[in-house]
């Protein structure tokens, strides 16, 4: 009985925790360089501090280069938190600690001590995304290791507050203009503006990334060519998206980095949600939303002709990821998702004609290769529906 009157407190805080973040905004399109810095100056001396933080900056592949890396910290016996963004179905995907999403009860204490630790005018401005942060690392502070994913940025992002002892640097591609700027060298500048002491550098697909970090290392340096085609052969045996390769590859670069035993029976039993993931026969699940994943993924689906559930942010630019997907789309189909950054039905499905790809709303889907696309929004609606 008591037992149930806990659980039931529990789950009354995590829904006011979820009403509090829900009346935040995600991101703030006014920037305030200032509040999460100033924020974390008055309550850090509140907070214990983990051993280690791998900082992972970049445009793709940052959570499951970050999942990698924890899981196998985690599997060689270290306290190890993970915090990614966004989630896919439940706000406890975010901060993922030793071996397992939060549990609700945590969640929930580490909730209330920022409710009586941050000083009033911070709860009342910080952001979804930066009270997100604070909470995550309220729960992360007796890991020796703590992955900590950025999210929109780099120098200004909530993750840079801080001390970081080392930052990963995933491909850099085009994302999110309006905040980061219009040119790959003005993007590659505020990401890695972010790193503080060491850096280690992932697969690049810009020279201009590469001519602006030439002093750090290079991700492959790291292995000899009989341990590249080990990972290589990892991926394909655990049925990986090809991609994953170089995720894979920058995650055991800085267990090598960090003087670990390089040993791939630690990955043993990974799983990466919403990454290429194969949730049935013919049908397939990924979070992608930019033009670099939508080349990834036609390069998944080469000279194959697929279906295509898809639905985006207003933001992306659909109509360039429509064009890179076209080649693989046998039918295109664009799912309703509640949520109010989703593009405009009307507009994606305009886009899709005027490039001359066969489209309709979704319904259900047939009995060939499927794959829903477009965001975490998109898959947490499909999966909802299902």
């Amino acid at each position: 009985m008591k037992d149930c009157i806990k659980q039931k407190k529990v789950e009354e805080i995590v829904l006011k925790l979820n009403d509090f973040l829900n009346n935040k905004p995600l991101f703030y399109n006014e920037i305030d360089y200032d509040r999460m810095p100033n924020c974390w100056n008055a309550i850090k001396n509140s907070f214990k501090k983990p051993k280690k933080i791998i900082h992972i900056i970049g445009t793709n592949g940052k959570g499951s280069t970050g999942r990698f890396l924890a899981y196998y910290l985690d599997k060689m016996g270290f306290n190890v938190g993970h915090y990614t963004s966004p989630h896919i179905l439940k706000f406890n995907e975010r901060i993922w600690l030793n071996g397992r999403d939060i549990d609700d009860e945590s969640l929930e204490k580490a909730h209330q001590f920022l409710q009586n630790t941050i000083p009033k005018k911070y709860l009342q401005t910080l952001s979804y995304f930066e009270y997100t942060t604070l909470l995550a690392m309220r729960i992360f502070g007796n890991c020796d290791y703590v992955i900590l994913e950025a999210g929109l940025g780099g120098e200004r992002d909530a993750t840079s507050v801080f001390d970081r002892d080392i930052t990963l640097v995933t491909t850099i591609d085009y994302d999110h203009q309006s905040f980061l700027g219009n040119a790959i060298k003005e993007i590659a500048t505020t990401k890695l503006n972010s790193i503080q002491k060491k850096a280690i550098i992932g697969k690049q697909i810009h020279d201009e990334v590469y001519k602006l970090t030439d002093k750090y290392p290079f991700y492959l340096d790291y292995f000899d060519n009989y341990e590249i085609q080990e990972i290589r052969e990892f991926i394909k045996k655990n049925n990986f998206a090809s991609y994953l390769v170089d995720n894979l590859a920058l995650a055991l670069a800085c267990i090598v980095e960090e003087g670990l035993e390089f040993n791939l029976k630690y990955l043993k039993g990974v799983k990466l949600k919403g990454r290429f993931q194969k949730i049935d026969k013919n049908l397939y699940i990924d979070v992608g939303h930019n033009p670099l994943a939508a080349r990834a993924i036609a390069n998944e689906f080469k000279n194959k002709k697929i279906d295509l559930v898809y639905n985006t942010y207003n933001d992306k630019d659909y109509c360039e990821i429509l064009k890179i997907l076209k080649p693989i789309i046998d039918k295109l189909y664009i799912i309703d998702v509640k949520n109010e950054r989703i593009a405009p039905k009307e507009d994606v499905i305009k886009c899709a004609k005027k490039l001359e790809i066969d489209v309709e709303e979704f319904k259900n889907i047939r009995d060939k290769i499927t794959l829903v696309f477009g965001s975490f929004s998109v898959i947490e609606g499909f999966l909802n529906e299902r």
